[in-house]
């Protein structure tokens, strides 16, 4: 293996290192992200559950349109 070839793949190595650190920083923030919004979606649900439960039984979105 020539010295040339030698330093060209150690160049190509190091370039997927940074490369490989740099997709590591990104999915991390990507799993920061959606455990964020997991969160958020639960606080949601929570919310309408909420809504959903003081609601009386027979409200209006149980009755009939005017027209029958």
């Amino acid at each position: 293996m020539t010295e040339e070839r030698l330093v060209e793949i150690e160049s190509k190595l190091a370039h997927q290192d940074q490369l490989v650190y740099e997709l590591n920083d990104v999915v991390t923030n990507q799993q920061a992200k959606i455990m964020q919004l997991e969160t958020l979606v639960e606080s949601l649900l929570e919310r309408v559950r909420a809504l959903g439960d003081a609601a009386p039984a027979g409200s209006v979105g149980d009755e009939r349109p005017p027209h029958y």
